[in-house]
């Protein structure tokens, strides 16, 4: 394989295995479980939300609003993003018939829907680094540390609900690097197949649904969890830290 290639598809991978450092979380003494998964999971609604409203949507509505004028850019973006965010109800009853046996608790649930949609997620993030660094590297290096920061609540938005949802430590870490390893294998699979296709409009398309996915899965799973502890002080304090910690990012 040539050397420009293996630069930008190891960058890729080490912005997609950050993410199992959010499992690190789970390996903490933790005394106030309650508190704990209220502050993790509103740490993690948080910046799953800004993520999609600030980062993921306004320039894939550009993209898609200049190549389809107006009227029609904004018809396929409404459209596109609501197939994302009525899809986490489709995987949401799959997993119920799945693992209804296996008496899974709806903590589970959220941790198994949040790897899903960061897997979608991670997949064009691994795109536009391995592209970015494949075009120039030093931008391919900034994208990759800025990818590598925000991946990290991403791991913790897998790990947390899962662990206290009653899975394994070692089952959870390898929940969370699958989720990771998607975004070197979207690199990958850009080279390989998908370098003639691959454009801005299709990735747009790809941000607007996932975008769809974590709201959706923000609101209407993660909090209807977050308001079973009635515990709006931990809730709060989760949300303000996700807003620092994404405030922080954009300095980059």
């Amino acid at each position: 394989m040539k050397m420009e290639i293996i630069g930008p598809l190891l960058l890729s991978l080490f912005a997609g295995l950050s993410t199992v450092i959010g499992s690190i979380f789970i390996f903490l003494k933790v005394k106030k479980v309650g508190q704990f998964i209220v502050f993790s999971l509103s740490f993690s609604m948080c910046i799953m939300t800004i993520v999609s409203i600030f980062d993921l949507l306004p320039n894939s509505l550009n993209t898609l609003l200049t190549n389809y004028g107006l009227i029609f850019g904004i018809i396929l973006s409404i459209l596109t993003f609501l197939l994302g965010y009525l899809s986490i109800d489709k995987i949401n009853k799959r997993i119920n018939k799945k693992d209804n046996n296996l008496n899974k608790s709806s903590l589970y649930k959220i941790g198994m829907l949040s790897m899903i949609s960061l897997m979608l997620h991670n997949f064009p993030e691994g795109i536009a680094v391995f592209m970015s660094a494949y075009t120039n590297f030093s931008i391919g290096i900034k994208l990759c540390i800025a990818i590598m920061l925000h991946n990290i609540p991403e791991g913790i938005a897998i790990a947390i609900p899962m662990y206290y949802g009653g899975e394994s430590r070692g089952r959870v870490v390898k929940m969370t690097l699958i989720s990771g390893l998607s975004e070197p294998l979207g690199a990958l699979l850009s080279y390989i197949f998908l370098k003639d296709i691959i454009s801005n409009v299709l990735l747009s398309y790809i941000l607007v649904f996932v975008s769809g996915l974590m709201i959706s899965l923000s609101f209407n799973d993660m909090l209807k969890e977050i308001l079973k502890y009635n515990n709006k002080l931990y809730m709060i304090i989760g949300i303000l830290t996700g807003i620092f910690f994404f405030l922080l990012l954009s300095l980059l």
